[in-house]
């Protein structure tokens, strides 16, 4: 009865302040918030307690529990990230300082899959802008997304819409622009078929490819 014990340990913490047993008593009021999943006040507790008993006997159980709050309140990739980064800043502190933890491997498992999940949103942000016909932006931001998860399962998807992308950018630019971005896309399209060369994506991007290579001898004629 996790809440009436809360409710309890907070109504006697003054009576032991200061004493041997305020250690106990404030990791014991701790749990019972982590195990009543108010991960938020457990969090706060948690973190208050590892700063101020950094020598208890509960301090590794204390530092799991505090990582654990901040997994169980990362989102899915379509929310904002922020505690997500939180998490893998604890469960990386946590295994750091407890590399010897029976938890270790249930700990890695959560890093890759919260690593995963900012994979997840940094694709989806670039794609956002693909979708809404930004597509200098999504370049960018395509490029960067793979830059910082280069093994990103989403690296196909990643490669073949910045190859779209550059050649909308193309198509929809000024004159003077659509040689050089059209060179572009065809850069793009050859690092995707090296990659990807039994891509689901190929006859698309062959068929974007051809596009703009009609485009260059074209003008290299007129020139």
């Amino acid at each position: 009865k996790w809440d009436q014990a809360s409710t309890l340990f907070e109504a006697c913490r003054h009576i032991y302040m200061g004493t041997p047993r305020e250690d106990s008593l404030s990791f014991y009021n701790a749990r019972c918030k982590f195990k009543g999943h108010d991960w938020e006040e457990a969090a706060t507790q948690l973190d208050t307690y590892r700063r101020k008993f950094s020598r208890s006997p509960f301090i590794e159980e204390a530092e799991g529990m505090y990582a654990l709050c901040y997994y169980y309140m990362s989102p899915p990739p379509e929310y904002d990230q922020t505690m997500t980064s939180q998490a893998i800043i604890s469960i990386t502190e946590f295994l750091s300082r407890y590399p010897n933890s029976e938890y270790v491997a249930e700990f890695n498992d959560m890093l890759e899959e919260l690593t995963a999940r900012l994979m997840q949103k940094s694709y989806l942000n670039a794609y956002t802008y693909y979708k809404i016909g930004r597509y200098k932006s999504a370049i960018v931001a395509f490029k960067n997304s793979l830059k910082q998860y280069p093994e990103s399962h989403r690296k196909e998807d990643i490669m073949y819409y910045t190859t779209v992308s550059a050649y909308r950018l193309a198509a929809n630019s000024i004159e003077s622009k659509q040689m050089d971005r059209y060179l572009a896309t065809i850069d793009y399209y050859f690092s995707f078929i090296s990659e990807f060369p039994e891509s689901k994506y190929r006859k698309d991007v062959e068929k974007v490819a051809e596009a703009a290579k009609r485009y260059i001898e074209k003008n290299k004629e007129e020139e």
